[in-house]
């Protein structure tokens, strides 16, 4: 719900700032900046989406000044307004600067700003605003509110979703995965975790800015047509599939879940991509008996079955419990684990901790089993004191070792890729949507790629990625850095002793590039 009062889009305090600002002072300069990552939810982060202008502009600036205040009678446009602010602060609130702002008849507000889209280094602004025209110099620094509010969450969303992209992308590189399917790798699960419809349409949206196309939040496809001239007939801009979920599943549950699954083949999903969730009762019976049993009907069909687990660790359910790592020898397994194992120092008397270990040994599915030796100093801490008993042999892995993409390699089978990767077969895929972060997607893509495939396996990305930020995740703010007073540019700043990073920048500020197209700030 939208509460149609542009004037009162505001923190309380800012009613106060009309009547504060020095007598002399008639235009304050203003810019939004993200000081700083570090709070980052990407490690190593460097810049920050700047995107969602646009859509405030037309949607708050323009059409909700027009709608709940130009276009109403003076006394209705700012009668609301006095006596909402006279309640609150508990005092009659001088209201000739809103009766000032109605006779003007619209907002005398500059704004500059790079396109949106750019990605901007931390303590570069994307966008700065001014007043007009005298008498108005509270209107920058009254929108800071409104414009953060609006505006953080959405540069948050799309440079985590731009992460998750450039992991999709480094590993598709590496592994000769076919680029053409990048665009879908992440999907966008996010809206039934988002705090309403609305912040689920921003989010939805900037998550489509990053270069994913894979979303089932409608409203975000929405959103981009209304506020970005997007149009679904022309261009691709938001795409799902047909999906099941539990509740669909179970209502087969007499008839079975082969029967379920040859009915959707045969009947809605004859063709085209068909997304399963397969973990409704047993996930790796699903997997390892069902789906080769109906191995020649999912090869004839004429599209792709996607498997879907919904429960359960991601890492392990997609890559399996075992090692992906091929050791030359036992030895040399067993060293790598036992280094593992280092930080786990036992506590009581020295001796002898046994240790199991699934691997590859030259290519081989194999066990390794041995002791790691410990000893103490002086009963005041213990030290690694060798590998001991170290054997070995081949080992047969479950289907929860191997994980879901290796199972599914071994009854559909695939293409090996000119860097030497293997790729599913274009019948059978893998989605995994429940607790993704950016930390286990590159768990996932690092523990497939090391097991030889590319990681062709859709994420389907939740509210817990888009939703779990705040607004210190980038340190994004805006803050005056000039003023006009008596007719003459005053740089203005902050500089807390207690916090430097709060620093803000001073004056009138310009954005270049250097020879790199790296930008920066004067």
């Amino acid at each position: 719900m939208t509460i149609s009062s542009a004037s009162m889009q505001k923190d309380v305090y800012k009613e106060f700032h009309v009547h504060a600002y020095h007598p002399d002072v008639t235009e304050v300069y203003s810019n939004f900046t993200s000081r700083s990552g570090k709070y980052s939810n990407i490690e190593g982060n460097e810049t920050v989406n700047f995107v969602g202008l646009q859509y405030f502009i037309m949607d708050y600036l323009i059409e909700e000044w027009n709608e709940s205040f130009f276009s109403l009678p003076l006394h209705v446009a700012v009668g609301r307004h006095e006596r909402i602010m006279s309640a609150m602060l508990g005092y009659p609130v001088n209201v000739q600067y809103l009766i000032d702002l109605h006779d003007l008849g619209y907002l005398p507000l500059e704004i500059k700003a790079l396109p949106e889209g750019t990605a901007v280094p931390y303590q570069v602004a994307p966008i700065t605003f001014r007043n007009t025209l005298p008498g108005f110099q509270w209107l920058p620094n009254m929108i800071e509110t409104v414009f953060s509010c609006e505006n953080w969450m959405m540069q948050t969303t799309s440079t985590t979703s731009t992460a998750y992209f450039k992991a999709f992308k480094e590993a598709f590189v590496k592994t000769g995965g076919p680029m053409e399917i990048l665009p879908f790798m992440c999907h966008d699960f996010s809206m039934r975790g988002m705090t309403s419809r609305h912040t689920a349409a921003m989010s939805g949206f900037a998550h489509l800015t990053s270069g994913f196309a894979g979303t089932d939040t409608i409203p975000a496809v929405l959103f981009a047509e209304k506020y970005y001239g997007a149009n679904v007939d022309t261009e691709l801009v938001g795409v799902s599939v047909n999906a099941t979920e539990h509740s669909v599943t179970c209502s087969w549950m007499e008839e079975g879940e082969e029967a379920f699954l040859d009915y959707l083949m045969e009947n809605p999903a004859k063709e085209g991509i068909l997304s399963v969730v397969a973990d409704t009762w047993d996930f790796w019976h699903f997997v390892t008996v069902l789906l080769p049993a109906m191995k020649d009907k999912i090869m004839a069909r004429d599209g792709q079955v996607v498997i879907r687990p919904d429960s359960g660790d991601p890492v392990d359910m997609i890559c399996g419990t075992a090692s992906p790592l091929d050791f030359d020898s036992m030895g040399e397994a067993a060293e790598y684990f036992s280094d593992e194992e280092v930080d786990q120092t036992p506590h009581g008397e020295m001796g002898l901790m046994d240790l199991y270990r699934k691997c590859y040994i030259n290519g081989v599915p194999s066990f390794v089993q041995f002791e790691i030796s410990w000893n103490r100093h002086d009963k005041q801490y213990y030290y690694y004191d060798g590998v001991e008993n170290v054997k070995s042999g081949p080992s047969e892995f479950s289907p929860e070792e191997k994980g879901l993409i290796e199972c599914l390699w071994d009854t559909f089978g695939g293409t090996v890729t000119a860097e030497g990767y293997k790729m599913l077969d274009s019948h059978i895929g893998a989605i995994y949507g429940d607790a993704i972060t950016l930390g286990r997607q590159r768990e996932i893509l690092d523990k497939l790629m090391a097991k030889g495939f590319v990681p062709s396996i859709v994420l389907g990305v939740g509210s817990y990625s888009f939703q779990g930020v705040t607004r210190d995740t980038h340190g994004s703010a805006v803050k005056a850095t000039n003023v006009l007073k008596n007719g003459v540019d005053v740089p203005i700043f902050k500089d807390p002793k207690t916090d430097r990073s709060k620093k803000s920048a001073k004056g009138l500020l310009s954005v270049h590039s250097d020879e790199n197209g790296k930008l920066y700030m004067l």
